[in-house]
């Protein structure tokens, strides 16, 4: 089953005005449940502006977002239980902390659900697990945090509200590559443990290449290719057309056939390189 689906979606901007632009054009687009889900694209794509249709945040100019086959926008009453549903990570969430401590702060949106004081710290301490915080952490004023430990408190907000459905827009963007590893890491995990749903938009091929399952490529509003990642970036011609580019293993890979050293170009992550390598230097 799709978690989210796109049907026959138009943004247009500007209607009635010189100015008019489609941010998306007339796009059909599913998202599996329980399943990883890379977005990609240049810059001006279409991908925040998809990023806000999934929970309510914007509505379409025209055609239908389902969450689980309900058009979110059927009963407009509801868009609160929808937004609680789908949770959305924008880019730099750590601008957006605000009370005295992290734990605060996480528990923000626990406690305008209602929930029981008891299950908001339950939540906290999962959500606080899940993006790497330490208990002392907890207790300290988000302002003194780093910026890496800022960007998971930020995160584990979003997560403790244990949302079905969870849309992040370069949620490991300026990290060094062990915070990246982490929090893309807590992510997995907290999509392994409740069954949710990750969209994840990324400039980074490397990372997704490793995390997705699915990748969906955007290009001028418009879906532009869609496939796992093998199918993805084996296609590297429609990859440079869309402006973007290859994880760094597999340009190395299609340099290593050039010269005759391997066969195989589909090579999208360090761990599957690492065995290719190992055949080459066995069979030399």
């Amino acid at each position: 089953m799709n978690a989210l689906e796109f049907k026959n979606v138009s943004v247009v901007y500007g209607e009635g005005t010189p100015f008019k632009k489609a941010a998306l054009d007339n796009i059909s687009v599913c998202f599996p449940e329980k399943q990883i889900t890379g977005l990609i694209g240049h810059t001006g794509s279409g991908k925040s502006t998809l990023a806000s249709l999934a929970n309510g945040l914007l509505k379409p100019t025209s055609g239908e977002v389902l969450l689980f086959g309900e058009n979110i926008w059927a009963q407009k009453r509801e868009m609160k239980k929808i937004r609680s549903r789908v949770g959305l990570v924008f880019q730099y969430p750590e601008y957006q902390l605000f009370d005295e401590t992290v734990e605060a702060d996480i528990s923000f949106g626990p406690k305008n659900i209602g929930l029981s004081d008891e299950e908001i710290k339950k939540r906290v301490r999962l959500a606080a697990e899940f993006c790497g915080l330490s208990q002392k952490e907890l207790k300290r004023s988000p302002f003194e945090l780093s910026g890496g430990q800022k960007r998971r408190a930020a995160i584990a907000g979003v997560l403790a509200m244990r949302p079905e459905v969870l849309v992040l827009d370069e949620p490991a963007a300026g990290l060094d590559p062990k915070g990246r590893e982490e929090i893309l890491g807590g992510l997995t995990e907290y999509k392994n443990t409740y069954g949710a749903t990750l969209i994840i938009i990324s400039h980074s091929m490397e990372d997704v290449a490793r995390y997705s399952d699915n990748i969906v490529v955007m290009k001028e509003g418009e879906v532009y290719m869609q496939g796992a990642p093998e199918e993805i970036f084996m296609q590297a011609e429609k990859l440079f057309d869309a402006a973007l580019d290859l994880p760094q293993i597999t340009k190395l890979f299609i340099e290593l056939k050039k010269r005759s050293l391997c066969q195989s170009t589909d090579v999208y992550t360090v761990g599957y390189a690492k065995k290719e390598i190992e055949k080459i230097i066995k069979n030399a």
